[in-house]
């Protein structure tokens, strides 16, 4: 018998919900399929009441090749019904259609359609069982008036027609429980949601968007927390806000909830670019594959495009203008174009920012096939283009790109270029790069905090001093100076850093040198990078950079580096938490830049990379992500944590050189807590991905939390020396390779000839020393033999050794010797041995070993009896042969 099946959206709410149960009385034998929602009280609802009242069945459990009618309500879009999707697949298959939501280009074509701008799609069915003179019983009723009341906001939403309370009304006289609406639309809120109600309330920023105030508001949270449309509503309301558009990151998706009580602002379409819908008054969105940055630029970059009663030029245009200058080459044009992507390129006098002339891609293109590579930009360029001013409105420029047909509009101001305007549609160029969004289309954000105070107490003062001497430099030079990085966020961590990188806006190397010769020191520069290192006359170093973007040619490459601004700069670095910079010029001195929403990270305590396409541009910041989040107790971010898992899936570690990786590895291997870092790194298969050889097993990680153990005992005995963390572990983790396995491993990490000698006889020399230590305990020989035995031995081979020998005695024989025996020195010197008239040669070397013995093992203490003790052996008295235990194996 053929089956006609009814369906709504996924991610149902309740006028979803009702406009099933609405369609059901019109279909009285059709098939009802609840999609599904995440919100765990109509979920509650659902189960309590519409499972034992109406034929609701899973679509898996029906028969589809008898199916010859889908019914859709509330949507139309093809994409929101993927539950049933196989049924878009029968050729014969009829669709009749009952929304309220405006059109999209993903809808379907139906065979019957009932949509009107109504409030609610419960509100629309309704009317249809009125007509039709169809009664419902007081359950159905309220169902009914559940979705009614749901999505016109209780008749407060400007969506509200005299239908939905018309509907309404028929409604209640057929019974339907207004006590039971209130319950569902005021139920108390959880915990959970509490604290992404203090999220939005926290996060709340107003934005005047060309003149229109929009609220922007956003929230995190590690797993979807239901009812979020009922947050943000109750938020609405609370507030009294006419547009709010709040963001709820959760498990590893973008939630977009918007609601508009203005004309101006139609939020279902804005939802719509997002890939979500609605209409025009409430709309909502779930991104996939795109940080809370990326979704946050990208709707603003929406709102400023369609909310527009006076747009000007300066809102839009993009800078800084890359360009060229009029004497470079056609190839070098083509090159820049074809990096960037760009249609056109203003056209620069040599060493200045006069624009004069565009060189648009076709003619370039073409004098390059007709081999004209090598000539000027100026003999193909358009001369004197027509240009715009920054407060120019949109008319000249539609002249301009219309109606002269030029392709790209360079923006002058005061005779330089500024920026520039294309044909090309704005928002989808910016939305494909979330850092080009020019500064002009960003939000205006809260005043920005200062942290001069903050400086002034956690920094000493000779670095607070330093500082602001920095930033009268860069004052008196014209140039904008930040101190950047790792520095600011341990700064706000409470961590002690007082390691300076600076960024300049302008050109960092000559700023370096004024640097060097204002505070008597020295500048090493890196033209390549537009980077430079000063040496102070203190031997402290400071790093200079270039505010700058980079770009890579490929997944792994090195970067190749562009003039910038600082948000581009700053966009470039690996995480939110590292991507914050404090203003050094006496006039701003202490503003903190916060682009990316670092502060609230920190605060949450989370590492989030600043765009998707990180991971696969380098790789190595899978390793810098572990070790932040195991240095400072971060947990990494659910999006930042697939993204990882996905560039390992597509194998770029492999694209990464030898030395890259092995300088990740050594940072890691040399933190606080380099175990919990390699623990990380083996619940990724990260070190699998490195190399097989180095994966973790039961036997090695024993030994690796005994490592642990040995490095923070010796860490406990404030010893002078300091032994290099990292080798120690990296012994560790090579443990139980042979040599030809360990070459293997030194040529998948890059070692150098003389690395690989180094460590190799590191590893032999533990080996040996391991034997003949058991040998020293087993012969129960004088300490002074343990003194000879372990002093040829590194700091790092003696903790490793310590480590990989579980024997308590042993233990404490290595211990005796770092506490104790290492220390020892004997008084005498070869000038002594020369008074008593011994020939130079390899008896001064037994001679003094014997003295050393004999003070290592309390006999001869003091210089008195050292020069006794050598005088003896000197004359033949006592022979200063060494035991012959100690002989060079065989």
């Amino acid at each position: 018998m053929p089956t006609v099946v009814i369906t709504g959206h996924t991610n149902a709410d309740f006028d979803c919900l009702a406009a099933i149960v609405a369609a059901g009385k019109l279909y009285p034998d059709a098939t009802l399929i609840f999609p599904g929602s995440q919100e765990k009280n109509l979920r509650h609802f659902f189960i309590q009441s519409a499972t034992y009242l109406y034929n609701f069945k899973n679509f898996k459990d029906i028969d589809t090749s008898r199916t010859t009618t889908l019914v859709m309500v509330d949507t139309r879009q093809k994409n929101r019904v993927p539950h049933v999707a196989p049924l878009f697949d029968k050729p014969d298959l009829v669709i009749h259609c009952y929304d309220h939501h405006p059109d999209s280009d993903d809808d379907v074509v139906p065979t019957v359609s009932l949509v009107k701008p109504w409030g609610s799609t419960a509100g629309i069915l309704v009317k249809e069982i009125r007509d039709r003179g169809l009664t419902v019983t007081p359950d159905e009723a309220t169902i009914m008036g559940l979705g009614i009341y749901e999505d016109t906001g209780s008749f407060t939403f400007n969506s509200t027609t005299e239908h939905d309370l018309a509907a309404a009304a028929w409604l209640r006289a057929s019974g339907m429980d207004v006590n039971v609406i209130a319950d569902l639309m005021t139920r108390e809120l959880s915990s959970e949601q509490i604290t992404i109600m203090s999220g939005l309330i926290e996060s709340a920023a107003t934005h005047d968007i060309n003149g229109v105030e929009v609220v922007v508001a956003e929230a995190y949270c590690e797993r979807y927390v239901g009812d979020f449309a009922l947050l943000v509503h109750k938020f609405l309301d609370m507030e009294n806000i006419r547009v709010l558009f709040a963001l709820g990151m959760m498990n590893d998706r973008v939630h977009l909830v918007a609601r508009s009580r203005s004309p101006d602002v139609d939020v279902g379409r804005i939802c719509a670019s997002l890939g979500g819908g609605g209409h025009a008054y409430a709309a909502s969105a779930a991104i996939k594959n795109k940080t809370m940055t990326q979704v946050k630029e990208e709707l603003f970059a929406l709102l400023y495009s369609q909310i527009n009663p006076q747009i000007r030029i300066r809102q839009l245009m993009s800078r800084p203008a890359i360009s060229v200058a009029e004497n470079e080459r056609i190839a070098q044009a083509a090159e820049i174009m074809t990096r960037y992507g760009l249609k056109a390129l203003p056209v620069v006098r040599p060493g200045t920012k006069t624009c004069v002339g565009v060189l648009e891609h076709d003619i370039m293109d073409k004098a390059v096939k007709h081999g004209l590579g090598e000539f000027a930009v100026d003999e193909y360029m358009i001369r004197d283009p027509a240009t715009v001013s920054p407060d120019t409105d949109l008319y000249p420029l539609m002249e301009i790109i219309l109606g002269k047909r030029q392709r790209l509009a360079p923006v002058v101001e005061n005779g330089e270029l500024v920026g520039v305007v294309t044909r090309t549609d704005l928002v989808n160029t910016l939305v494909q790069e979330p850092a080009r969004i020019p500064e002009s289309l960003l939000p205006e954000r809260k005043r920005e905090r200062n942290i001069a105070s903050l400086l002034r107490e956690r920094l000493p003062k000779e670095i607070f001093t330093l500082l602001t001497d920095i930033g009268e430099l860069g004052r008196d030079r014209g140039l904008a100076v930040y101190v950047v990085g790792g520095f600011v966020r341990d700064l706000l961590l409470h961590q002690p850093n007082f390691d300076v990188d600076l960024v300049v806006e302008g050109d960092g190397i000559a700023f370096a040198e004024a640097m060097a010769k204002a505070f008597h020191g020295r500048a090493k520069s890196h033209p390549k990078f537009k980077t430079a290192v000063v040496v102070l006359s203190d031997g402290k170093r400071i790093d200079v950079a270039t505010a700058r973007l980079e770009y890579y040619e490929y997944p792994a490459a090195l970067p190749t580096v562009e003039l910038s601004s600082i948000k581009m700069d700053l966009y470039r670095r690996d995480f939110t938490i590292n991507a914050l910079a404090v203003h050094l010029n006496p006039e701003r001195f202490g503003e903190l830049a916060d682009f990316f929403g670092a502060q609230r990270d920190i605060k949450d305590r989370v590492v989030r990379v600043l765009h998707s396409l990180s991971f696969v541009e380098d790789p190595t910041r899978i390793l810098r992500a572990i070790r932040f989040s195991e240095r400072y107790g971060f947990r990494i971010g659910a999006q930042t944590e697939r993204l990882i898992k996905n560039a390992l899936q597509h194998n770029f570690f492999h694209k990464l050189s030898g030395a890259r990786l092995f300088h990740e590895i050594s940072l890691i291997l040399g933190e606080e807590n380099p175990l919990s870092c390699l623990r990380r790194m083996q619940q990724y298969k990260l070190l699998s991905a490195i190399h097989p050889l180095l994966a973790l097993d039961t036997a090695k990680e024993t030994l690796l939390t005994a490592t642990d153990n040995v490095i923070k005992w010796y860490r406990l005995l404030y010893m002078e020396q300091a032994p290099r963390i990292w080798l120690v572990f990296f012994l560790g983790l090579c443990s139980g390779l042979d040599d030809e396995q360990f070459a293997t491993i030194a040529n998948r990490l890059g070692f150098t000839k003389k690395m690989l000698a180094e460590l190799g006889s590191l590893r032999h020399a533990v080996r040996k020393t391991a034997h003949r230590l058991y040998n020293w305990e087993y012969l129960k020989l004088p300490v002074s033999e343990l003194y000879f035995l372990l002093n040829g031995l590194s700091l790092e081979g003696l903790l490793y050794l310590m480590a990989r020998n579980p024997k308590e005695s042993i233990q404490k024989h290595i211990s005796l010797y770092l506490t104790k025996l290492c220390d020892t020195q004997i008084e005498i010197t070869g000038e002594d041995l020369q008074i008593m008239g011994v020939e130079p040669g390899p008896r001064y070397g037994r001679i003094l070993r014997a003295v050393t013995a004999a003070a290592v093992d309390g006999v001869a203490v003091s210089r008195e009896r050292q020069l006794e003790l050598a005088g003896r052996l000197a004359r033949g008295e006592i022979s200063d042969e060494p035991p012959v235990w100690d002989a060079p194996e065989a």
